[in-house]
């Protein structure tokens, strides 16, 4: 018991296999799609109708081709780039503002902190498609028009931008509950009676001891985001063809399969490297939660 005390969660995190093994298999994943991103960002949308809907295998590449005998390989490639930056994007916005958020309504408290959960409780009540509906609506005039942004990276933004005001809620909600029971605690008495300023507490002292949920809240809502871009894309409210995602990769290969003719491919391989990401994504976070969670550690022997 006392080795396992002495562990850091980083030793405790990689001691897991099932966190071993989603590290490694996003590693691999990630890894493929960032170095193949020269070759599938000139390829992924040439077209030869002479291939069109071949099966993986000689004929059709490793993916096969899709309707309109572009590689789905090239196309699968392009989609974790977009799918996944999406994803990273969208976690790393959430964390910050709902790191932000929670951190000043649960040190301020008092009326600060009633008005600002209150705002938290508003937005958790709208759903999330509506949010992004409306965002669209309201970005696409002055980023396509008037900024003269391309189709593809204003609906990128507008995408992250649309995830990330609805991802950062539970954060907050969170860090709050954190921030509340750690300004009871004797060192931040102790720092008050120093006379140190306030934000300097919150920087010095609060912030260190919040890293264990934030690193395990921000893993976990980089799956979530990843999930309502592919849920998005596959409404198409997400990002628009041809640029792939591996939400619109899914719905193209959705109505490929049919009773007359079945391109099975083009559905199998876009659905098999999402869930292979989501779950890699949800083994690293529970490895995550169960490292920084005292209550969670167990015997070496006993862990998965």
């Amino acid at each position: 018991m006392d080795q396992i005390c002495r562990d850091s969660p980083m030793r405790r995190f990689l001691r897991r296999r099932s966190a071993r093994g989603g590290l490694t298999l996003l590693a691999a994943i990630a890894t493929a799609c960032l170095i193949s991103l020269p070759w599938s960002l000139d390829r992924y949308d040439d077209s030869d109708l002479k291939v069109a809907r071949r099966p993986p295998g000689p004929l059709g590449g490793f993916m096969g081709t899709d309707l309109l005998g572009r590689s789905l390989a090239m196309r699968v490639l392009l989609g974790g780039v977009v799918s996944l930056s999406v994803g990273a994007a969208a976690a790393a916005i959430s964390v910050l503002i709902g790191v932000g958020w929670g951190l000043t309504a649960g040190w301020c408290g008092g009326r600060i902190d009633r008005v600002m959960m209150r705002v938290v409780d508003v937005l958790y009540g709208l759903p999330y498609i509506l949010l992004v509906i409306l965002l669209k609506v309201a970005l696409d005039d002055v980023m396509i028009r008037r900024l003269g942004w391309s189709v593809a990276g204003a609906n990128l933004i507008i995408l992250i931008v649309a995830l990330s005001s609805v991802s950062w809620l539970t954060m907050a909600r969170v860090i709050r509950g954190q921030v509340l029971s750690l300004r009871s605690r004797p060192f931040i008495d102790a720092a008050r009676v120093m006379g140190l300023p306030g934000w300097r507490i919150a920087w010095s002292h609060l912030l260190p001891n919040l890293v264990g949920p934030i690193v395990v809240y921000g893993t976990l809502t980089a799956p979530q985001a990843i999930l309502q871009e592919s849920f998005l894309s596959f409404l198409g409210i997400g990002i628009e063809r041809p640029t792939p995602s591996w939400g619109n990769l899914a719905a193209d290969g959705v109505s490929a399969v049919n009773n007359v003719e079945s391109f099975w491919w083009l559905l199998l391989f876009p659905c098999g490297v999402l869930t292979t990401t989501l779950l890699s994504l949800h083994f690293i976070g529970e490895g995550l939660r169960a490292a920084w969670d005292p209550s969670a550690h167990e015997s070496p022997s006993r862990q998965a």
